[in-house]
This record gives structure tokens, C-alpha cells and sequence, in this order.
């Protein structure tokens, strides 16, 4: 019975180990630079920060604020960094 369960702990370990560790990351310089005219002609005048996330892979802006001072999350596409995404805040 030991056997079995260290067996188990054993196979447990090795997949995680061998799973990728996958984290947003921020956006590279390049990036922005093709992220930040989308905003802008989107209405988008701040944000808080630009995340690639693994999830999709999207680029999510947080809190983005437009003139009238509104709060959204944004989500854009990582391969044409078109917005796909809009949610208010």
C-alpha cells in the first residue's frame, strides 16, 4: 500500500514538473507600440497596465479609462492586436 501511494506521489511530482509553467507577461516595447494607437482610436485615453496573457493568448489592458472617465478591460488579439474584447469596469 505504501508502495502504491509513493508511486502515486511520484507520478504526481513528474507531471507537474514536466507541465509547462506558463505566466502573463507584460508587453514588450514592440507591442505597445502596435497596442496603443488601437486604443487610442478606440477611445482610450489611459490604462493601468498591458499583459500578454497565456490564456489565449490575448493581451489584456487593465482599467483602461476613456474621456468620460469610465473603466474598462480590454482585450485584444496577439496576433493582429485588434480589440476583441471590451467589458466596462
Amino acid at each position: 500500500m505504501y508502495r502504491q501511494i509513493a508511486t502515486g506521489i511520484g507520478a504526481a511530482a513528474l507531471i507537474g514538473l514536466s507541465a509547462p509553467a506558463f505566466a502573463d507577461r507584460q508587453a514588450t516595447a514592440t507591442e505597445i507600440e502596435k497596442i496603443v494607437p488601437v486604443l487610442k482610436a478606440a477611445g482610450y485615453v489611459s490604462w493601468e497596465e498591458i499583459e500578454l496573457d497565456d490564456d489565449g493568448p490575448l493581451f489584456e489592458v487593465d482599467d483602461a479609462r476613456k474621456a468620460d472617465g469610465s473603466k474598462w478591460d480590454v482585450k485584444l488579439s496577439a496576433s493582429d492586436f485588434q480589440i476583441v474584447r471590451e467589458k466596462k469596469d
